[in-house]
Formats: structure tokens, sequence, C-alpha cells
């Protein structure tokens, strides 16, 4: 070397330019790579394992950077010399500052044997009367241009390999070099995501280090805040799919590197967890990949098992690709497609000792790497992060009690308990909570109630402690964390069963784990709970347990949307009778000699399998005495075991309340009747009201002859021969009574969805008049169904088209609020409520966005008026259309 000391400066200037240059850096080079990999293989064959492979990627990384200054000095002489145009006066050339920039796996000290360097060249201001600006970058740019000749223009000693600066601003069209504030400027208004993600691993490695140390000072700000970009996670997943795209059909699933499963899935994975959670922890500000792996994992962004396998993974890939290319000193990341190949590189790795034991070992290693890839790179999660203002990542102070109240929470003190509380101390399990809850936070804040939604969420989670899965599950799941928060802060009615079945946030990321259970697998599995229990009462425990469990399944599922109203009704209908048919066998088996059998008969809207979450479970029993039994004793019998399943059904933790009113005489008449007794009833008794209840009796548990034999006299009834005119009147007088006198005290009618003007009332009346006008002649009517009467009824041309539009709309309205407001609330009520709160609580629940409170009073007000229009039309026989009152005198 030359060193040239001029105007200040003293850098290292090559003593020769001619091609000799060339041939003795490239030689030396050389040299020190056998050294280096002569050591790596005798390490291996003696230790049986070589050498660490982040070991040897520095080395390797630090030969090349050296190799980068050596061809820099070897520019200066060129340009001196006046090779490739004018000779450049010494103290211009030692003027000139340069730095060379690494980026990629040399900036990250992770090179292969044989891999393409990548850098950006920035160019420092220097002393005007020496270098102006323009001449600056001339020289500037013929020094890098030499420099690149030097390492890869052919040469008598063959080229070392490609030194790429086209991940410089505009790629091949910019400039090859640019000033530090060109540079900048660029970044701060032009860069695209998959740039700052390359300046994430920028290190100076030759030239002006100071220099390039403020280029990498200067734009580390602008790539951990590239992660706040919009769509910035959007975009980085879309280059991953690009590069696996833009790979040959034939060479897919041989890439070691870009291919599914390869290195680019792993780096790909970390480099995208590191911009993301980057911007607000600085443990993660890391040039390598298993370095920050490490920190990854350290900080509960990454799963320690997951962590584990994805570096052993990753330092496997990066030996195999070592071994290929250290073979023939050719750069390439293509698997061996012959036997002898794969041999071949199965010893030099020493990872197997035959090819098709390597090949059995790669299939496996890309499947793992490509499986843990797909559940990083795409989780929900990281979207979320991204899109999230730096303010909400403060978790303390002042500010993020004003932050909490700008997001909607109304307790901010509160909440910052609760904060306290999930995040406090050093565990891993804190970590993972802080990492999660800026995001948790703005998805609470989304629901109807964030206050209530962060204590069930502390709740449940504490619940969870102990348990591995938790944590892991909303931090990785695709779906689960979203869906949890959305259900703890808009239904306190699942928040509530939440609390008491924790493990059950593990069903929010399976749909199908949120489906109705049908009614055959529910009555297996209670039938054995029951069997295995030393007595009635403890398996009543564990029947209602399994009972809330189901009703909990359905509330997620409805909440989040896998299943509609319809599917709920057949849900609950299932939930509700395996758990009476359960109970029924267990206190069967407690006392086998009974002398009677029981049948329990569905009504109403439970018989109708119409229910929702606020609907009651309607009931009457009948009994029948066995051969031998005193008709005294069997009524006694009877009523004891009915008292008894009322008892065992009741639920401290979610009521299940059995009504037993629409028996006949109502709560005046006995409990249980027989058979035979209720036969006289209704054969000397019977009101309209008791066989239009029947219309939708239904048996649902016990003895199933029994309730077939009940249902065949329920259908003389409900179905009679004759049905006059007489009867017709009494029906509407009945209806007008219910009118007057069930609508509770004060209550809005408009606002009561099931007593008031065109609500479940309304409809259920008009249907079940048809129903017991022609059921006798018309078959179709013959069913508990509502929707189906109603549709036979259209069949039967007694209505038209458009006024079952109408009922159907009002019906089907009505039951969804209902539910809708029992799942917000957690209360029953039949009544459209006032308060804003509640009205938001509903829509909610119902997927509508904030602000849908007036469409909810627009949609029921219209669809009620229309459907009561048809009503007093087809019932009561008025024929002036919508906008009447009420009520008829």
């Amino acid at each position: 070397d030359d060193p040239a000391v001029a105007a200040g400066q003293r850098v290292p200037i090559a003593s020769s330019s001619d091609e000799s240059a060339w041939n003795a850096l490239r030689t030396r080079y050389r040299e020190l790579l056998a050294e280096l990999m002569v050591a790596d293989l005798e390490r291996g064959a003696a230790a049986g394992e070589p050498a660490p492979f982040a070991e040897v990627a520095a080395a390797l990384s630090d030969l090349a950077s050296a190799a980068l200054e050596a061809g820099l000095a070897v520019a200066r002489r060129r340009l001196l010399d006046g090779e490739g145009g004018p000779a450049v006066p010494v103290e211009r050339v030692a003027a000139a500052r340069l730095a060379v920039v690494a980026m990629g796996k040399c900036g990250a000290r992770e090179l292969n044997v044989v891999s393409d360097v990548d850098v950006v060249f920035v160019v420092g201001s220097t002393d005007d009367d020496v270098l102006d600006g323009d001449a600056l970058i001339r020289v500037t740019t013929r020094l890098a241009g030499e420099l690149m000749r030097a390492i890869h223009d052919p040469a008598h000693e063959p080229p070392l390999w490609q030194v790429d600066a086209n991940l410089r601003p505009e790629g091949r069209q910019g400039a090859l070099v640019r000033s530090l504030a060109s540079m900048l400027s660029y970044y701060e208004r032009w860069a695209k995501a998959w740039e700052f993600q390359a300046l994430l691993k920028a290190r100076p490695v030759a030239g002006d280090l100071a220099l390039g140390e403020e280029f990498v000072e200067r734009t580390r700000p602008m790539v951990w805040a590239s992660g706040s970009r919009e769509d910035f996670v959007g975009s980085v997943q879309r280059m991953r799919r690009r590069v696996t795209e833009h790979i040959a059909e034939e060479d897919i699933h041989h890439q070691l590197k870009l291919g599914p499963g390869g290195l680019r899935d792993i780096e790909f994975s970390v480099q995208l967890l590191q911009l993301v959670h980057g911007q607000y922890d600085e443990r993660l500000r890391l040039r390598g990949t298993l370095e920050s792996l490490d920190a990854l994992v350290a900080g509960g962004y990454v799963a320690r098992e997951d962590g584990e396998r994805l570096e052993a993974d990753y330092a496997r890939l990066r030996l195999l690709e070592h071994r290929l290319q250290l073979r023939e000193l050719r750069r390439t990341a293509l698997m061996p497609r012959d036997p002898d190949g794969l041999r071949v590189l199965a010893r030099a790795s020493g990872l197997a000792a035959t090819a098709e034991e390597l090949r059995r070992r790669w299939e496996a290693i890309k499947h793992e790497v490509r499986e843990l890839h797909l559940k990083i790179f795409y989780a929900p999660l990281l979207s979320a992060v991204a899109a999230l203002p730096d303010a909400e990542f403060v978790l303390g102070g002042d500010e993020a009690r004003a932050r909490l109240v700008g997001i909607g929470f109304r307790d901010p003190d509160g909440a910052m308990r609760h904060l306290t509380a999930l995040t406090s101390g050093g565990s891993r399990r804190a970590r993972i909570q802080r990492n999660l809850l800026p995001v948790l936070l703005q998805w609470l804040s989304a629901g109807t109630d964030p206050d209530a939604g962060l204590l069930a969420f502390r709740r449940v989670s504490e619940a969870n402690r102990d348990t591995p899965w938790y944590l892991r599950l909303l931090r990785d799941g695709s779906e689960a964390a979203e869906r949890l928060t959305h259900v703890l802060s808009t239904s306190r009615f699942a928040a509530e069963l939440l609390e008491s079945i924790p493990e059950a946030v593990a069903w929010l990321e399976r749909d199908e784990l949120m489906m109705p259970t049908s009614f055959g697998t529910l009555r297996a599995e209670m039938r054995a709970m029951a069997s295995r229990r030393a007595t009635v009462d403890d398996a009543a425990v564990a029947l209602r347990a399994a009972h809330r469990r189901e009703i909990l399944r359905l509330a997620l599922g409805r909440l989040v949307g896998v299943i509609d109203d319809e599917e709920v009704a057949g849900g609950l209908d299932a939930a509700h009778g395996a758990l009476l048919d359960a109970l029924l066998l267990a206190l069967r088996e407690s006392a086998p000699e009974t002398g009677i059998e029981l049948a329990l008969i569905g009504m109403g809207r439970y018989g109708g399998r119409e229910l929702g979450f606020a609907s009651d479970i309607d009931l009457v029993a009948v009994h029948r005495a066995l051969p031998g039994t005193a008709p005294d004793a069997a009524t006694r019998e009877a009523l004891r075991l009915v008292t008894e399943l009322r008892r065992l059904v009741s639920d401290p933790r979610f009521p299940v309340d059995l009504d037993f009113d629409l028996r006949p005489e109502g709560k005046n008449g006995p409990l249980v009747r027989s058979l035979d007794a209720y036969r006289a009833y209704y054969e000397r008794w019977s009101l309209a009201w008791e066989a239009q209840a029947l219309l939708r009796a239904r048996a649902v548990a016990g003895d199933v002859e029994l309730g077939r034999d009940f249902l065949a006299l329920a259908d003389e009834i409900r179905f009679p021969e004759q049905f006059g005119e007489n009867e017709v009147r009494e029906v509407r007088r009945l209806k007008a009574r219910v009118e007057a006198e069930r609508l509770p005290r004060g209550a809005d009618p408009r606002r009561h969805l099931k007593l008031g003007p065109g609500g479940l009332s309304d409809v259920e009346w008009l249907v079940q008049l048809l129903q017991l006008e022609h059921g006798a002649g018309i078959p179709a009517f013959r069913t508990v169904s509502t929707r189906e009467a109603l549709r036979a009824a259209v069949e039967a041309e007694l209505i038209d088209g458009e006024s079952e539009e109408s009922l159907m709309d009002s019906w089907t309205l009505a039951s969804t609020l209902r539910s809708a407001l029992t799942l917000w609330s957690g209360r029953r009520s039949d009544s459209l409520p006032n308060d804003r709160t509640d009205l938001e609580g509903i829509a909610g629940v119902l997927g509508l966005p904030s602000g849908s409170t007036g469409e909810i009073e627009e949609r029921w007000f219209g669809a009620a008026r229309r459907a009561r229009a048809v009503f007093e039309r087809e019932f009561f026989g008025y024929e002036d259309g919508p906008g009447v009152s009420m009520f008829r005198p």
C-alpha cells in the first residue's frame, strides 16, 4: 500500500493499478477463504459437527469487508493513474469521502461462502476548495465503479462475487452514488417499505466508516418508523409472495433459499416482527437473523419452542447452503437432484449418512419452517400493531389515562389498575401481556363497553394464568385475540360465562368449535356423564356445567358471526333437551321403582324450536301409572320428580327456569296431570287459549310412548274438525284482552317486541288462528313452527306473499333484537330500550357500526307498523291499513 496524505486525509492507495492488483486481491482472498473453510471442515471431522454457523458467516462477512476495502484502495490508484478516465490528483482522491455500506447478509455478518454482496455508496461533503459538489460526485462515482470492477470484472484470476448496488435509491435507474443529504431526502420522501427492510441490516464496511455510521444512524429512525406505514405488513407479505412466484417452476421445490420452507421464510418472518414491534421495543433493533430471533423470543413475541425450532432449522439450512457452494465455489441455493450429489452433500454437512436420509430430513425442515412462517408471518396481530399510533403503546402515566379516555374508556383509573395487574413484574407472561395489550385495548375500544371488556379480560386471563396455551393463542392465533376482545366488550352475557369457563377462549380460534352440537351427541354425552356420578345432585352439577358450556358455545358462535339466529335456536333446543333428558334419567335411576311413566312436553317457543337467548323454557308434564300403581301414588311420584327436576335444573351461575304456566288452568292448575286427566279436562273444560297453546306442543324428554300418546290427544284439540265463528270471536276477544292487560305498566307499546303492535304476539296469534281454523283440513298447518305454518298459509292462498314477508320480517327482527339485548346486557327483556348505550350494545351484537341506534329503531318501527297492518286486516278484519291505532275498542 502507498498511503497518500493530502488535505488532512489519510487513505490507503494500492501500489499498482493494472490487472495484477486485481489478481493479487483475489488470490489473497481465496487463500484466506480456503483457510477458513478447511478449519470449518476439520472442526466438523474432529468434533462430529461443524463450527456454529454464526461464527463462520461472521468470518466470511469480515473477509468480504476486507476485500471491499482493498478494492477501494485499488480504485484510488486507478484514478491516480488515469485508468478508465482522466487522471485525478492525489489530493482530490484523498479528499473524496466515500462510504461503502453493506446491506443484506454482509451487513448482518451472515454471508455465504459465495454470495452477492449488497452495498450502497454514500458520499460525504468535503472542502469545496479541493473538490466541489459536482466534481465530488464524478470522482466518487468512478471510485465506486472501479471498486466493483476490482471484485467482479473478468481477469486472469476469476471474479470473487458480484458487488450488487441495486438496493440503492431508485435501483438500477438511480445514481450509483449519492450524497448523504440526497440519501436522507430520498428515504424521507420516496422510499418504499422494502427499502426500509433492506436498511435494517445496513453496516459500514469500507471507505469512510464515520460517514457510513452517520448514514446508518440518520436512517435508523426511519427504519423503525416504517412499520407504522399504511399497509406496511401487507406490502412485506406481498413481496415475499412475489419472491416465490419468480422462481422457475422446475426449481421451486429444490430451492434452499427462496422457496417455501427456505431461508427467506425465516428471514422475512424475523424481519417483519422486528420492524413492527421494534418501533416500540429497542431490544429488537438488531441486524443478525439469529440474534434478532433470540431477542424476539426473549421479548415474548415468538414462542420459545417456535424460536428454538426456527433457529435450529436456519442453522441447518445455512450449513447446507455453505456446503453446496463450497464444492465448486459457485453461487447456488439449489439442492442436488441426483443421488450422488445428495450423498456428497449429506456427508459434507454431517446432517445425514445417505442421500435418502438427507432428502427426508430436508423435507421435514422445509415443512416445519413453512408451518412456522405461515403462523408468524401472517398473524393478524402484526397488522394491528403496525396500524397503532405511537401513543397507544404507552401503558403508564397521565398520557396513558388521556389516551384511554380518547379511545372510549369511561374509567381510565380503573383501566390503569387492570393494566398494572396484567403487566406488572418481569415474568414472560407479563412481557407478552405488555406486547399484546396495546392492540387489545384498541380492539376493546371498538366494543360498546371497553371498561367491562377490560375487566372481563383481566378475569379470564387470571383464570387461565397456569395454562401454557392461552397467551400463545392470543399472540399467534389467526383470530382468537380480536374475537375475544369483541366478545368481552360487546356481551356481558358471554363475558360472565367465559369467566366461569375460561378454557373456552380456545374455541375462538376454530369456527367448528363454535357450531351447535347435535342433540344426539349431547344426549349421549350427558347420559354418560350422569351415569358416572354417585348421586343425583353430583350428576346435576356436572350436567349444568355441560349445559352452560353449550350455551356459551352458541353465544360465542353468534357473536363472532359463525352461526345465525336459526342455528342458535336449534342449538338451544338441543342443549335444553339433552339436559332435561339426562336429569330425568338420573332421577329415574336413583329410584328405579317409581311405578310411572313421565314425559315432558315443550310448549311455546321451546316447543316450536324457536328459542333465543331471551326465551323461557315452557313445559307441561304428563304421567301415566304403570300396572299396579295407584293413581294417587302415581300423581305424587310424578309431582316429586317434576319438583326435583326444577330444583336440579336451577343453576346459580346461569339461571335456567322451567315455566309450566301454559298447562291447563295456568298457574292455578295442578303442576302435573295424568294422560287420562288431560283427556278428561280437554273434553270438558278446554278453553280456546289452551287449544292454541297446544299448537306448538312437542315431546322433548321422558318416556317416548307417553309423549307420543299425549301429542295424539293434543292433535284432537289443536286441529278440531270444526272451528267456527264463535271460536274465532273467542280467540279475538282473548287477544284484545292480552293487549289490554298483559302489557307491563308504563311500557311503551311501540317498543315492546313481544306484546306491542306488530310484535311476536301479533304474528304468532294470527298464524295460530289460521292453524286452528284450517289445521284439520290442511296437513301443512300441522307444524310447531311459526315459519312453516306461515308458509303453508301462503301456499293455501289464505294470505298473500307480501303479507307473509311483512309478518316474517317483523317476527324475525323482534326475535333477533330480544336475543341481542340479552347477549349485550346479560338480562332478559322484551322491550327495545330507550337508553342509547343499550341500543349501541344491541348494534354491537348485531355487527352494526357505532351510531346505528337510529337505524335499529327505524327498522323496528317500520317492520312492526307493516306487520300490524297485516295483522289487523287478517286477524280482526280491519281494512284501514297502516297507521291504525294499536288497540281497538
